[in-house]
Parts: C-alpha cells; structure tokens; sequence
C-alpha cells in the first residue's frame, strides 16, 4: 500500500459547481505526497463526473473517481470509497460544505496527537451551523443536544458527517448497509465510542450548499433513519460518565 496519509471522501449525486469549487480548494492546501481525493458517484452518468474527469485531464493526479456498485446511499458510497482509499487515514466529507475545509488540518494533529476518531462540531467551542433547511438545522441541534442528555455520549454533534478515521478502523465503525442519507455518520460515532476509541473534536463554521443545487435532505426518512440510531446510543451508551474528547479549535475562530 502507499505511504500517502490521507483520503478524502466525497460522496456526490449531481454536483457540479460545488464539486468544483470544493476541488479547488483541496487542490490547493493539499500535497499529493500526503492527500488524495476521492470523490464516489452512485451512477454512470453522475453530473459530476465530468468535473473530475476535467481535473485528471489536467494531470491532477491527486483527484479520482470512483463508481460505487455496493447500492445505492451514503453508506455504500464510503464503503466503495474506503476500498479504494490509498491513505492511512480517511476524512469523510461533503462536497457541499466549503467552510469546514479549514478544520482538515487541526484534524490531522490531533490523529497525531492519538485520537482515533476525529468529528467535527457545528454546536460547541465557536463552532455554528449557517444556511440550508431551517428545519433540518432545528432537527439536527436538538437531537444532539437531547442525546447528550439522555446517553454519555461525549461528542456536541454525533451527526455530523465530517469525520476522521484510520481506514483499517471503518469495518468497526458501520455495519449498516442500508442506512438512510448521513445517518451511517451517526453510527460510526456511536461505535466509536463504543469500541473506546480515543476522541477529539474540532468546531466548524458549517455554511450549507453556499454555491446552490438541490439537497438530498428527506424530512420524514431521515427523521425515521436517524431515530434508530438514537435509540440505540440510549441503550448502549446509558447517562453516566462521559469518555474525554480532546478540543482543537483552528486558527482564527471566534469563541
């Protein structure tokens, strides 16, 4: 395997000019020595795969693509990503999200530091969540904040689908294939905690779909999706002690 430290996941469906920017933006804060991207479509004929057909075109060899043939859904998209992965380390990430492109770093330090599950958080130490469905916004701050009180799960937002893991760690993570949208996010950060993984944490300015295009968001499938999870964090991870979470905040950000 190679010795590259880290794959970036982009789990697409239809994007093009979010695709690109985001793209962009990696292209240029990244080496490829030590990062690639991975960005994973469900179809043939995704419209986004012009966009990184154009990159490689351009002999960005950092950037590839990859057709997930595990099913469709989020959680078939990683799991094809992650088989294809060169990293050690992998960052899921979603290509519709440009303000969180400056946590990557801070990430990778505290992997370095020993944390083996890294999530992002849109609720705590100056982090905020900006656009995007109002409704979806309220669904997901109070969910997270509910499950903190009713569970010992010690991360603000367990839903978030920015993560940070070491590749051989995923089949620990999800098991589920058939998970609704994001929810496998939820998941992966339920089993870290339950498998004792050291954690750490790291707060975003999240600005949803700043450059436009259509949300895959469900209201009533995703409520349904992301319930079983939370049952599950309250059967298995019951009000007591808290696990340490080691904060990192960028550069920059305001408390």
């Amino acid at each position: 395997m190679s010795s590259m430290r880290l794959s970036i996941l982009l789990p697409v469906r239809d994007e093009t000019l979010n695709l690109k920017v985001m793209l962009r933006i990696l292209q240029a804060m990244l080496t490829p020595e030590e990062a690639e991207v991975v960005v994973i479509f469900d179809r043939a004929d995704d419209l986004g795969i012009p966009v990184v057909e154009s990159f490689a075109a351009a002999g960005e060899g950092r950037v590839r693509g990859v057709l997930n043939t595990l099913g469709p859904g989020v959680a078939n998209a990683l799991r094809a990503g992650v088989a294809a992965a060169r990293g050690e380390r992998i960052l899921v990430f979603a290509a519709d999200e440009v303000g969180p492109v400056v946590a990557i770093e801070v990430m990778m330090a505290l992997m370095d530091e020993g944390c083996r599950f890294v999530s992002c958080t849109r609720y705590a130490h100056g982090g905020r969540r900006l656009g995007g469905s109002w409704i979806g916004h309220f669904l997901s701050a109070m969910a997270n904040r509910l499950l903190r009180g009713v569970s010992s799960i010690a991360l603000t937002d367990a839903t978030t689908g920015i993560k940070m893991f070491l590749r051989e760690d995923f089949p620990r993570l999800t098991h589920d294939a058939q998970s609704v949208g994001w929810a496998v996010a939820f998941e992966m950060s339920i089993a870290a905690h339950l498998q004792g993984f050291p954690l750490g944490e790291v707060p975003i300015i999240s600005i949803d779909r700043l450059f436009g295009g259509r949300s895959t968001f469900r209201l009533v499938p995703w409520v349904i999706g992301y319930l079983r999870y939370f049952w599950l964090a309250m059967r298995r991870l019951p009000p007591g002690r808290r696990p340490p979470v080691r904060v990192r905040i960028p550069e920059g950000y305001g408390g």
